[in-house]
């Protein structure tokens, strides 16, 4: 493990924020957020809704130890719906569908086992964050939210929760594509048109 359960959250926070180069405030203040759709970069804006769902969100990339890769990404996402879903935070549920979307897409059974995992744990959506929040200790965190659990075999209503969201999923990502290109789509017909007039 990367991050001590001895150790405290915020010194956590601050461990992960260097070992990924996120800087010293993870990103938080900026303006914009580059995600990557395949290899494809595109800049979001860096809502307020956005940076109260990362402030946590990073908390369980520590806590959890998922890595912020592609395949990391598609499993912290699966986690956290698997472990009760995002509560109020409306952006973080776009992104997480998005990346299990992805997930099963390049690795399915990570995601699945990710999800499967969730199910029998908590997480922090639920909590305000706070300073005293960053003060607790990783290992007692982990407690609180079940993550020492072992893995136990998939029920039959796991495995159609998980069928579920990964419809979910696939339509939410799909309708994102679409939104992205509708724009670029409508100039291109406008063109098509106005060249044949």
């Amino acid at each position: 493990m990367i991050y001590d359960p001895q150790m405290t959250l915020r010194a956590a926070r601050a461990l992960y924020f260097e070992v990924n180069d996120f800087g010293a405030d993870g990103g938080y203040k900026e303006r914009w957020i580059k995600v990557r759709v395949w290899r494809i970069p595109i800049w979001l804006p860096n809502t307020k809704g956005r940076r109260d769902a990362v402030r946590l969100h990073d908390l369980h990339h520590v806590l959890t130890e998922y890595p912020t890769t592609w395949r990391g990404e598609a499993e912290i996402s699966a986690w956290e719906i698997g472990s009760g879903g995002l509560h109020r935070y409306y952006a973080g549920w776009v992104l997480d569908l998005m990346n299990i979307a992805q997930g099963l897409a390049i690795n399915p059974r990570a995601t699945y086992r990710a999800f499967m995992r969730g199910t029998r744990n908590t997480n922090l959506y639920r909590t305000e964050f706070t300073d005293e929040l960053l003060a607790q200790r990783v290992g007692e965190y982990r407690r609180r939210l079940c993550l020492h659990e072992p893995f136990a075999p998939a029920s039959w209503t796991r495995r159609l929760a998980f069928a579920g969201w990964g419809l979910a999923a696939v339509g939410t990502y799909l309708g994102a594509v679409l939104l992205t290109l509708a724009p670029l789509l409508i100039v291109s017909i406008v063109i098509l048109v106005l060249g044949r007039s």
